[in-house]
């Protein structure tokens, strides 16, 4: 088991890799979303702003990153729906 970082969000989440793993942490900001990667370790990998593809992602209802995750798009799995976030920042 993986302990979280003291200096993380309590609602990050860990996704396992087979190299390393890393904490997702998703937030709203301007009707769109901030994702922020971390390492297992704590240290922020990236911050982005992204848009969901479909519509209807709810924030406050429980959801679970999964794989393909990482500083470009992110895959969300929430009411057994899947959410694919992307960005145009880099």
């Amino acid at each position: 088991m993986i302990s979280k970082p003291k200096k993380i969000s309590e609602k990050a989440q860990i996704l396992k890799g087979v190299g390393a793993s890393s904490w997702f942490e998703i937030s709203l900001e301007n009707k769109k979303y901030r994702i922020k990667r971390y390492s297992e370790e704590g240290e922020l990998e990236c911050s982005r702003v992204f848009t969901s593809s479909p519509k209807g992602f709810d924030i406050n209802t429980k959801y679970e990153f999964t794989y393909i995750s990482h500083c470009k798009e992110c895959t969300i799995l929430q009411n057994n729906k899947t959410y694919k976030f992307y960005t145009n920042e880099y």
